[in-house]
């Protein structure tokens, strides 16, 4: 399946038309064979927003050394971890790529040089949410990888070099988790509900304090934030993607907050969904 001519076809978009922005604590893989509050979160911001004509995802888990967009027609599952169950490793997502968007992409950035790769596909920082999201795989997809090499205020510059796409029917996600220390992860209390230690609630708490107010400075320049952040955020792959999606956040737009619960001490799923509703 290709998308062939979105632009065109999308340009008479208004812009109360605007696609949201979203941003998807996406946790455990299992989420994505799993029933649970996390996932009816998913489903129902699916149901709640516009059906895109494309997408295009920042992902925890595409980390690289400079700017790469997905350019081929068909996405590979790529099943980036171990030690889960079989029935995992079988999930498949076959949306179809979209090089046309990726195309697009490369020549609005202007703050690197946008490279066109055909070798990734759809980590599962991706699919795990996706399959909520829009479980038929009928929507075009792109994902969009973190340069490792640059800092909180570059992606957030760049992220911001994207936000037309939203008015031609692409919709932007961020995947990753605002809290997220794995090394510090309570494996006895995976399955007791809500449980997370108290720098957790603290960074989590404080993080969506400072998010409701508007206050992107103070996010991107996280390190500067106490301790909390810094158990919070140990390394940044999983941050970088709701500096993405704030980034994108107009002044006339709401935040609305969901899958707000911490797992297992030091994880915590906060989502976000911003538009003009």
């Amino acid at each position: 399946m290709k998308l062939k001519g979105i632009f065109t076809l999308t340009k008479s978009l208004k812009e109360q038309e605007q696609m949201p922005v979203l941003f998807l604590g996406h946790g455990s893989p299992m989420n994505a064979i799993e029933e649970n509050e996390f996932v009816t979160g998913f489903r129902n911001i699916g149901n709640e927003i516009p059906k895109p004509k494309a997408i295009l995802v920042i992902s925890a888990h595409w980390e690289t050394r400079g700017t790469f967009v997905t350019a081929m027609d068909k996405l590979r599952t790529i099943h980036d971890f171990g030690g889960f169950p079989q029935a995992l490793f079988d999930v498949q997502y076959p949306a179809p790529g979209s090089p046309e968007l990726a195309g697009e992409t490369k020549n609005i950035i202007k703050k690197t040089t946008v490279g066109l790769d055909v070798k990734w596909g759809l980590d599962h920082g991706a699919w795990s949410v996706l399959k909520h999201l829009y479980p038929k795989a009928d929507v075009p997809v792109i994902q969009m990888s973190i340069d490792y090499t640059q800092d909180a205020q570059y992606h957030y510059d760049l992220a911001k070099e994207t936000a037309s796409l939203r008015k031609k029917g692409v919709l932007i996600i961020g995947s990753g988790n605002i809290v997220h220390n794995l090394a510090m992860l309570a494996w006895d209390k995976l399955n007791t509900d809500g449980y997370g230690f108290d720098w957790a609630i603290e960074a989590n708490e404080k993080m969506k304090k400072i998010i409701l107010a508007d206050d992107h400075k103070s996010l991107i320049n996280y390190k500067s934030q106490g301790k909390a952040f810094d158990l919070a955020i140990p390394s940044s792959e999983h941050y970088l993607p709701l500096i993405y999606i704030l980034a994108l956040k107009e002044n006339n737009e709401k935040i609305t907050i969901f899958n707000d619960k911490a797992v297992a001490g030091s994880l915590t799923m906060t989502s976000l969904k911003i538009d003009n509703a």
